[in-house]
């Protein structure tokens, strides 16, 4: 079979001039596109423009059109906003204006646009690659250019990326910015929360989002919000009463507090808006709760980009100049997108026409549609918000006679207790009766369960490590035990959220199915773990939050070396063999090397570094970053290297070491850890569920098919439930990782953004997806 791979190597931009500006209201993580698309496109042998000011800069030329070096990218990536400005720009709304865009650009040979921005941004765009010959036309005819000129500038390569907090984009999961506001937004809810719950109070937020609820919603879903109104979803009449009710059965649940989200586009079903003075005033008159407003406001687009939102753009930016490179005189505008966990080409008109429609649909209040067309993720959002906001009366739930229990095994993973609340709550709505294991195995064979129920879990998601309590003990060396238990509780499911250990764990419970039938039931597992060295998922929750620590951590080492100049850092994380943290955490904190035991590596690598190090202390970047996974190399441990890099670097450089150690484990759960643990665990709650009504039979449940033993995991594009026996085979059990890991393809990303010359497989880019596509095949997206 001939090899059809294509790589990074044979795609040359020599010649090509490529123009980057960010247009419209700025969000986190756009200066990590721009760097991206600036070190892409030097790496590849194009020139690089900055064009300040957004399209304003365009119209104007002069000095806010300028070449971009190497250099003139660095320290950008921890930057929130845009550092090459952006604007609104009235100008080039007309002809005239678009005329003299037309002609800077040609001046300066540039023919290959790369726009960060929201969809006005990208529209623009689009309408300028429409008119570009008809532009140079009239500029030839007025003597402005030459002929030649134009025959050589003839087509205008458009490649968008979308930058806004608000999520509002049809055709991507994820807009860059919005993690980052979100991040805002949990920072504050989690700091109100502390001071509300002191003085018994009611708080009423507004978020950003005009004429999207996806900050609302998702922020709702990470805080365990009471209500929450966003413009896709206007409250039914006599929604008031609904709330109200809703809010004193909390207070009388033993809540100290109440949290109201509102987006700033909320709207009633005669497309009226609410406003946050209105609910504090309805609260207030009808509960007489000590009720307070804060409005977020411009916070959201501020500080610094979370790690996702680098990660993203970084890899958004290196496919932006790989669609450049590709596109020919025919090619269609493009976005560059990401659906799950995958970049993907969706052209640019489609994307603008859905996300157009969305608004048509909201204002001839189609509300249903609205859901729907804004995409599988945005109704999942909702639908799970449902599900665990509404409290049913007894009576109104389905009784089963089936008892569910959830543990947690092995180390602490932040988000384990968002899993745990959702997994709680959907369960008790299914009409299970729920029970919670304290200390993973070891609890279970010493009978340390017992019912949890709903009010037991309320404030769980913000919090971090594990409420449950966890230990790394297998249940073999107990199972007759955990049998015995199984037995006097009589439970009827169980699921385990956990790392590596969960799923040995399952495997062993698998293993002594044939001799108790104790453990012939439905088995789930969830993948908690900050190495995220789990087979069968891209993700799990908890490694999110431990990258931002990481991140966050080099942002403040590295300042420190801006400072002392010409230093090295050698920073020490952890993760076991497997070397996700490492290679995302060095991607995301823009470093110089990244040691991993995936990654073989020997001494000739490590003089290479060195030598690579002393180059760019020439330059005016005068600082390196460089991560070593824990278990990298039992030789060249962090010691060695330090002891290495300060020897051969004497006179030009000097060095410090930092182990990171378990800070990479605490602190509060992320928004996207809190989000993913809440929507899995409540996607096995209902698979549970339907595999307890399918294995009842003669009045108990039997389960021994290898299908009722899984782990949901996140795969590519969608969220899927494999029988733990048949992950066997894709996993590496003396190093507790998979035999193949999707993020090995992000390492040269990582090389390329730092100078390296590499090689890169970009089979994966360059096809074009036609977004209702999308749509048909992401059924099970998160």
């Amino acid at each position: 079979m001939p090899d059809t791979k294509k790589y990074i190597e044979n795609l040359s931009g020599a010649g090509k001039c490529i123009g980057v500006l960010t247009s419209g209201g700025d969000a986190q993580g756009m200066n990590a596109a721009v760097r991206a698309v600036v070190r892409m496109g030097i790496y590849v042998g194009a020139k690089v423009y900055f064009i300040h000011e957004g399209y304003q800069g365009m119209v104007d030329g002069g000095d806010n059109i300028k070449e971009a070096s190497w250099e003139s990218v660095s320290s950008m990536l921890q930057v929130g906003g845009t550092v090459i400005g952006s604007a609104r720009c009235k100008d080039f709304r007309t002809h005239e204006g678009r005329l003299r865009a037309a002609l800077n650009l040609v001046q300066r040979g540039i023919t290959n646009l790369c726009v960060i921005g929201g969809d006005g941004s990208l529209t623009g765009a689009n309408l300028f690659r429409e008119e570009w010959s008809g532009l140079l036309d009239e500029l030839v005819q007025s003597g402005q250019i030459s002929e030649d000129a134009a025959q050589t500038h003839s087509a205008l390569h458009i490649v968008g990326m979308v930058g806004s907090i608000d999520n509002d984009f049809c055709g991507t999961d994820m807009t860059i910015g919005t993690d980052s506001a979100l991040h805002r937004i949990i920072e504050v809810v989690d700091a109100i929360m502390t001071t509300a719950q002191s003085h018994q109070r009611t708080f009423v937020l507004e978020v950003m989002g005009r004429h999207c609820g996806y900050l609302a919603l998702v922020s709702a879903l990470a805080c365990g919000a009471d209500w929450v109104l966003i413009p896709e979803r206007p409250p039914k009449d006599g929604w008031e009463e609904q709330m109200c009710q809703k809010l004193s059965e909390n207070r009388a649940d033993k809540k100290r507090l109440n949290i109201i989200i509102v987006a700033e586009g909320a709207i009633d079903h005669n497309n009226k808006p609410i406003t946050t003075d209105h609910i504090k005033d309805l609260v207030v008159s009808r509960l007489g709760f000590d009720t307070r407003v804060t409005i977020l406001g411009h916070v959201q687009r501020g500080g610094t980009p979370s790690a996702f939102d680098r990660i993203l753009a970084s890899r958004m930016g290196v496919e932006a100049v790989l669609a450049l490179l590709e596109a020919s005189p025919g090619t269609p505008a493009c976005v560059v997108s990401l659906c799950g966990n995958q970049a993907v080409r969706v052209p640019l008109m489609e994307c603008v026409q859905m996300t157009q429609e969305v608004q048509k649909a909201m204002d001839e209040k189609r509300f249903e549609e609205a859901v729907k067309l804004r995409g599988r993720s945005f109704e999942n959002n909702l639908n799970t918000y449902k599900l665990l906001s509404h409290r049913k009366i007894d009576t109104e739930l389905p009784r089963s006679s089936f008892n569910v229990a959830v543990l947690n095994v092995g180390a602490p993973a932040a988000g384990m207790n968002a899993a745990v609340r959702s997994a709680v709550r959907v369960g008790i709505t299914e009409g299970h009766t729920m029970f919670a294991v304290s200390d993973g195995f070891e609890g279970f064979y010493k009978g340390q369960i017992k019912e949890i129920k709903w009010g037991d879990v309320g404030g769980w998601t913000g919090q971090g490590g594990s409420l449950l309590g966890t230990k790394r003990t297998l249940p073999a060396k107990h199972v007759d035990k955990i049998a015995e238990q199984m037995r006097i509780h009589n439970i009827n499911a169980l699921l385990v959220i956990g790392g590596f250990e969960a799923f040995e764990s399952l495997l062993q419970l698998v293993d002594a199915r044939s001799r108790y039938e104790e453990f012939c039931v439905p088995l789930c597992m969830l993948p908690a773990t900050i190495s995220n060295n789990v087979s069968g998922t891209d993700l799990s929750i908890g490694a999110d939050t431990s990258l931002n620590a990481i991140v966050e951590t080099c942002d403040r080492i590295k300042q420190s070396a801006s400072g002392t100049k010409r230093r090295v850092f050698i920073i020490e994380t952890m993760g076991g063999y497997c070397g996700y943290l490492a290679t995302v955490g060095g991607l995301a904190a823009g470093a110089d090397a990244a040691y991993i035991y995936e990654e073989p590596f020997d001494i000739r690598d490590l003089q290479s570094n060195v030598e690579h190090l002393t180059e760019k202390m020439k330059t005016s970047i005068q600082r390196g970053l460089v991560l070593r996974n824990e278990n990298s190399n039992e030789n060249y441990t962090t010691d060695f290297i330090y002891q290495l890099y300060s020897e051969e670097g004497k006179g030009v450089f000097d060095c410090r070491k930092n182990v990171l150690g378990h800070m990479q484990q605490g602190g509060a759960p992320s928004p996207f850890d809190r989000n993913f643990g809440t929507k899995i665990a409540a996607k096995a709650m209902q698979w549970i569920s339907k595999k307890l009504k399918e294995f009842y039979r003669d009045g108990r449940v039997f389960a021994n098919t290898e299908d009722s033993a899984c782990l949901l995991g996140m795969r590519r594009r969608a969220l899927l439930f494999q029988p733990v026996v048949q992950l066997k085979d894709e996993t590496d059990f003396v190093h507790r990782i998979p035999k193949e890991q999707w993020w090995l393809r992000l390492r040269p990303l990582m090389k390329i953004l730092a100078k390296y010359k590499t090689s890169y497989d970009v089979s994966d880019s360059g096809q074009l997806e036609h977004i209702v596509r999308l749509r048909a095949k992401d059924s099970s997206a998160i």
